[in-house]
């Protein structure tokens, strides 16, 4: 589904990231929109991911910190986007865990940077312009909090975010509605659930089993692999994204899920059960006999699933990937893509198990 847009220029920001790549390729790819690419390039943003369209006149790369007043306020200026799509983040809740900073930093100061640019712009802007403008920032549903055995988060639920992750996240969201209000910047919220997918970088579940499991690695569950999560592919979110930023009402939240929850068990016995099928073990072992239970992360939430009914009643979107032919194509990608993941994998990251406390021991 490609949506007409209503937009020739949207400033993204976090475009070099795992969600933020997908939307950049899928804009330069399926729409006539110029993007203005906006990434800190940390440890988890890679230019790598966008080699498809890196290059392409309508993709316009700007290596800028979100919480770089003047420069964001130079890039307005210079570029004129008629939309922000808002998806720079800290967004690893192990690492928040281990290192609260930067999450604080990125995620509130940032967003309440890039705000203020914003409402900075479009007071500036021409009324036939600025009817036009839109800030729509992406968020979770970890902001929610954890569910028990039934129910799913609307956009009606009260949030409880139980992570330095969520609890960031929440923090830019309501500094997002309070724009909205206080000062009419017309913003809409988005809440995803668990994405997946190619270009994501392997502290996540998926990718992480996917890769230990080619390098015959333990593949660790945490507590007993029963917390549930809705999962979703990561080229629907982004459409679906598209969809909300094009025909989403203002000042309001939508809701996106993938309609696919699975225990994290259910989740690492599926990617075994898809390798010993397109890569069988030399030993012809089990990819399963690989899995191991190791010690739950502090304050893990039990359950997410996600009510999408807003999203498709008002917009008409649905997920097109199931779970199962979603988490294939992922597989299939990172054996086909190791140039990609072994390049991530010699920087920093080794794989190794996050958000251990270690800087509070």
């Amino acid at each position: 589904m490609v949506v007409k847009s209503n937009f020739d220029r949207v400033l993204i920001t976090g475009g070099a990231g795992f969600i933020g790549s997908a939307l950049v390729r899928f804009l330069i790819k399926s729409t006539n929109v110029e993007v203005v690419n906006v990434d800190k390039l940390t440890y988890s943003g890679n230019l790598e991911s966008l080699g498809s369209v890196v290059n392409d006149p309508r993709h316009i790369w700007q290596q800028v910190d979100i919480c770089d007043l003047q420069s964001i306020r130079d890039i307005f200026s210079q570029y004129r986007p008629q939309a922000v799509m808002h998806l720079a983040a800290e967004s690893h809740v192990d690492r928040s865990i281990d290192k609260p900073s930067p999450f604080i930093e990125t995620n509130i100061i940032g967003t309440y940077t890039l705000l203020e640019a914003s409402r900075e712009y479009f007071r500036s802007l021409k009324p036939e312009d600025s009817s036009v403008f839109r800030f729509h920032h992406i968020s979770t549903d970890e902001v929610y909090g954890s569910l028990g055995l039934s129910g799913s988060f609307t956009e009606e639920s009260p949030y409880k975010p139980n992570s330095p992750y969520s609890s960031s996240k929440a923090a830019a969201d309501h500094l997002v509605r309070a724009w909205g209000e206080t000062y009419k910047l017309p913003v809409i919220i988005s809440n995803c659930s668990n994405n997946y997918g190619p270009f994501q970088f392997p502290e996540k579940l998926i990718p992480l089993m996917v890769l230990n499991a080619i390098d015959n690695k333990p593949l660790p569950v945490y507590g007993a692999g029963d917390n549930v999560r809705d999962w979703l592919y990561v080229d629907d979110h982004v459409q679906a994204l598209w969809l909300t930023l094009n025909k989403g009402s203002l000042y309001q939240t939508y809701n996106i899920g993938g309609g696919s929850e699975k225990t994290n068990l259910e989740v690492v016995e599926s990617i075994c059960s898809i390798l010993d099928e397109l890569r069988p073990r030399n030993n012809g072992d089990n990819y399963s006999s690989l899995i191991s239970f190791v010690k739950d992360r502090p304050g893990h939430d039990k359950r997410y699933s996600v009510d999408w009914t807003k999203i498709r009643s008002d917009l008409n979107w649905e997920p097109q990937e199931t779970f199962v032919s979603g988490l294939r194509k992922t597989v299939q990608w990172y054996l086909n893509n190791s140039v990609w993941w072994r390049n991530v994998l010699d920087g920093t990251y080794r794989c190794e198990r996050l958000g251990l406390m270690r800087n509070f021991e």
